[in-house]
């Protein structure tokens, strides 16, 4: 056994990237259903995004929605990366123009959201995704009965020796 702490971090990799994204999702669909439902403080320190009205309660339902896929690991890359373009222009369409600086134009939810999701649609699901459940009980499914064997390496995760 490798005991390395190299070892032991790459080892861990995945779940991390797994808590990271289910987190990350869960953080921001909370977002999305307090804009829409006016649940956790509501929208803006109270009540509801009027229906329909552009772009904050489509901001809200790809909140909702985005964080939802990204926290269960559903469809991960592609709504990672709708996520994370909609915190982009949320920056430059609202904040951007009070200031240059996240820090003192209200920005940096925004910032932080934008680049956490462009690192999991990079990264990937990681551990824990239902995508990533689907496709190892899809490729069990189509061995036939045949002697299980092993799971395959995480997607950019480099492979473990065998002890």
């Amino acid at each position: 056994m490798n005991f390395s702490p190299a070892a032991t971090l790459r080892a861990a990799r995945p779940l991390v990237q797994g808590v990271f994204r289910l987190v990350t999702g869960f953080l921001f669909a909370c977002h999305g259903a307090a804009s829409l439902f006016g649940i956790l403080g509501g929208a803006h320190g109270g009540g509801t995004v009027p229906a329909l009205e552009w772009p904050g309660w489509w901001a809200a339902v790809i909140q909702l929605v985005g964080g939802v896929l990204v926290a269960l690991g559903l469809f991960t890359r592609t709504a990672a990366v709708v996520c994370s373009g909609s915190m982009a222009y949320a920056y430059f369409s609202v904040h951007q123009s009070h200031d240059l600086f996240p820090i003192r134009n209200g920005g940096e939810p925004a910032v932080q959201f934008c680049w956490a999701f462009l690192l999991i649609a990079c990264l990937g699901p990681g551990a824990l995704a239902v995508e990533t459940l689907l496709g190892r009980r899809a490729a069990g499914a189509a061995d036939d009965g045949a002697a299980p064997s092993a799971a395959p390496a995480e997607e950019g995760a480099a492979a473990l020796p065998a002890s």
